[in-house]
């Protein structure tokens, strides 16, 4: 790959942060944040980091993309963080709303029971919980309540030193609230909100001896509401608990589990049809829905975890981690498919679908992380061992007993289309994956303004998939020493602002084969970028641009003329594969005393070999805006803010059903804004009204051929009492 090429994306980033020396000079105002950076960061207490009670939108490090604990600006990646402060100021409820908000993330609505998440070009599937990868099933992790996490980390492009596989987009890391008060404290939140919106959640943390070494907290919540879709309701509940001790000055253990479930009736499978018969453009109302009355779309998600850190005089940091996370669903599903008559509303067909599944993973993982000196300099080493089991495949309801009416006037559809009687189920799939990994990573302080960070993960992956009905026959996919490299470099251009570069690289399996019957090798992730980082005001605003390439290699394609021995199955070979280009800028913290702001800017193209664009239902330019300002004097106690998000048009075609003709069906670009306002009645209580889509834009989000609608306006509004 040649430098001209990396550098030619566009100039704009390196051209807005080339001011960022001069900007640092500034005269910092005094900040409520009080944070402070340091040149290495072991700490004791990194089990119990917090962005909680901070008034932040910015954090001071993370461990995200290397596993070192390091600055912002001293990690060669992009990197943003949705603190506690930013979810409460813009009512996020689930994780999507956050992912929504996060610079370089696409977020679209797959149905009304799940989501399609893109970034740089390639669907993000690569989740941590405490910086743990963690599966995600059907219905993903981004519907999880944000009501029991302390924020979501993402780190953008390859990710493969931490999460081992997946693909070179991103990777969400979601950070538990601890247990962290050693005297009784609380909160109680209640909320009212469109749509017959209704909602509380109760959260205490209490010591349970009187040196307050050893603390307990509990969550407790409940959401449910109606929505601007016809049929639907949804009801969510999460518990949560967690004890956490210390077993002497240096020695801290956790032990804690979670149990959310989400009831969702009525709730449609797939979605809307872009056409009517006559090949003109459907126009539906936003309430329009595919759902039947008997529709259920259930998941419950059960987590248990416990970790043990000890600091040694050396400040070395071991840590030992176990955790087991499982998924149970339920969809008993109605899909609507095809085109309708516009007038008389027939020609629609219905397929009946029951859906079960029960994935879970069990991981155990030991680290060590800590300072050494070498040539009269001090570095920074980590150093670990992970292992996962991953149980997974679901079930088929069985096929339908009693007969599957006509839709009929899909025009006047009120859902109240029989439910059919099911078959025996059986089993459409069965697959067992572990992997298990060794990995490094070093930070050399080379000089006192030049460091590297140097690092490597070597895995060994297996899937052994059962014979079901979506593959009859057995088979063990075993790929072992796959080796994931990581280089990255960062020189300090003054106090303030740094200049970095890296390379970092992620693997995929796949099942194809090729004409020998052999599996073909994984796809490989590389991901190039290079960009500036600062940190001003003593740390409270962070601000950072990067210019990326991406390449995807050895994708599955036919190989024309050949099969797989023994079957009539065309075989494949590895051929080069997708490549994304572009840039993105970021700006998060506290731009002056009481005024913060969140802002992010992406713009990238990604085409395959053939040169034909890629993840076409998500935008190629976003923009994400929120600012918010806590008044003084006599408007003490009130917070008003707001923002915007922007995207372009999508470029998603389909071909008309009655010319044969492809057309653009992608949402065109369109502007979503947001307000909120919050007023402390005294130091305990608050009231807080958010509202979305203020301009009620109409806008569609788009998968498979068929689209759902994006929410209109709507309000909450949030009684918050602490104690």
């Amino acid at each position: 790959m040649s430098t001209s090429r990396l550098f030619s994306i566009h100039p704009l980033v390196l051209a807005l942060m080339a001011a960022a020396p001069a900007f640092a000079q500034t005269d910092a105002t005094e900040t409520k944040k009080n944070a402070t950076l340091k040149t290495v960061k072991v700490e004791a207490a990194a089990l119990n980091t917090s962005t909680e009670d901070t008034g932040s939108y910015t954090i001071e490090s993370t461990k995200m993309a290397t596993g070192l604990n390091l600055d912002l600006r001293d990690i060669p990646q992009s990197v943003s963080v949705i603190t506690s402060e930013i979810m409460e100021d813009q009512g996020m409820n689930i994780i999507s709303d956050a992912l929504r908000s996060a610079t370089g993330i696409s977020v679209k609505a797959t149905d009304r029971g799940r989501n399609g998440l893109s970034a740089r070009g390639f669907e993000v599937n690569n989740y941590q919980i405490d910086g743990v990868p963690t599966i995600s099933g059907n219905v993903g992790i981004e519907t999880a309540n944000t009501a029991i996490y302390d924020r979501v980390e993402i780190v953008r492009g390859a990710s493969g030193l931490l999460s081992g596989a997946g693909d070179p987009s991103a990777a969400i890391n979601l950070v538990r609230k601890r247990a962290n008060s050693t005297t009784f404290v609380g909160k109680v939140d209640i909320s009212l909100g469109s749509w017959d919106h209704r909602g509380g959640t109760l959260d205490i943390t209490t010591p349970l001896n009187n040196e307050g070494t050893v603390r307990l907290r509990a969550i407790a919540g409940k959401n449910e509401q109606d929505a601007f879709i016809d049929l639907e309701n949804t009801e969510n509940t999460v518990l949560y608990s967690v004890l956490d001790a210390d077993l002497g000055d240096n020695t801290q253990f956790s032990i804690g589990g979670s149990d959310e479930r989400t009831k969702r009736n009525g709730v449609y499978w797939g979605g809307l049809s872009f056409w009517y018969t006559d090949g003109s453009r459907a126009d539906w109302k936003r309430s329009k829905t595919t759902a039947t009355t008997w529709n259920q779309w259930d998941t419950e998600e059960k987590t248990v975890f416990t970790t043990l850190d000890h600091q040694f005089s050396n400040n070395w940091i071991v840590r030992a981690n176990a955790s087991y996370y499982e998924q149970s669903e339920y969809s008993n599903l109605l899909w609507i498919t095809g085109e309708s008559n516009k007038q008389t509303g027939l020609g629609m067909n219905a397929y009946p679908y029951l859906y079960l599944s029960n994935p879970e993973q069990t991981q155990i993982g030991l680290q060590a992380t800590g300072p050494f000196s070498l040539f009269g300099r001090d570095h920074e080493l980590t150093a670990g061992f992970t292992h996962s089991k991953h149980e997974g495949g679901w079930d088929n309801g069985g096929e339908p007993l009693s007969e599957i009416p006509d839709v009929g006037n899909f025009n006047l559809w009120d859902g109240s289309y029989p439910e059919p009687v099911w078959d025996t189920p059986y089993i459409g799939s069965r697959e067992t994956t572990t992997q298990s990994a060794a990995y490094t990573a070093a930070r050399w302080q080379f000089t006192d303004s030049l460091k590297f960070i140097v690092g490597a993960r070597l895995s060994n992956w297996e899937m052994d998939a059962e014979a079901a009905a979506w593959n009859p026959e057995a088979y063990t996919i075993n790929h072992d020493k796959l080796v994931t490299p990581y280089i990255g470099a960062i020189y300090d251009l003054s106090e303030n602002v740094s200049a970095y570069a890296s390379y970092a690289d992620i693997f995929k399996p796949q099942t194809a084969r090729d004409r020998n019957g052999d599996y073909l090798d994984p796809l490989s992730g590389e991901s190039y970028e290079t960009g500036l980082k600062g940190a001003f005001f003593d740390g409270a605003l962070n601000a950072s641009g990067a210019i990326f390439l991406i390449q995807q290699d050895n994708l599955a394609v036919t190989d024309d003329g050949y099969f797989i021995p023994g079957t009539n199955t065309p075989a494949s070979y590895g051929a080069e594969g997708t490549e994304s280009k572009g840039y993105e800028f970021e700006v998060y913290g506290e731009l002056a005393t009481d005024w913060d702001i969140s802002l992010g800017w992406t713009h990238y193209s990604a085409k395959d070999a053939d040169d034909n664009d890629v993840a076409i239902e998500h935008p190629r330019k976003m923009l994400k805006l929120f600012t918010k300002y806590t008044l003084q004097g006599a408007w003490s106690g009130l917070s008003l803010g707001g923002g915007i998000n922007w995207q372009s048009e999508e470029l998603r075609k389909g071909t008309n059903p009655a010319t044969g003709i492809e057309e653009k069906i992608g949402q065109p670009s369109f502007t979503i804004a947001t307000l909120m306002a919050q007023y402390d009645i005294n130091e305990q209580l608050s009231l807080q009204l958010n509202i979305k889509n203020v301009f009620d834009e109409n806008y569609y989000e788009s998968s498979w051929g068929t689209f759902t609608y994006g929410e209109p306006l709507n309000a909450k509004l949030n009684l918050a009492y602490r104690f």
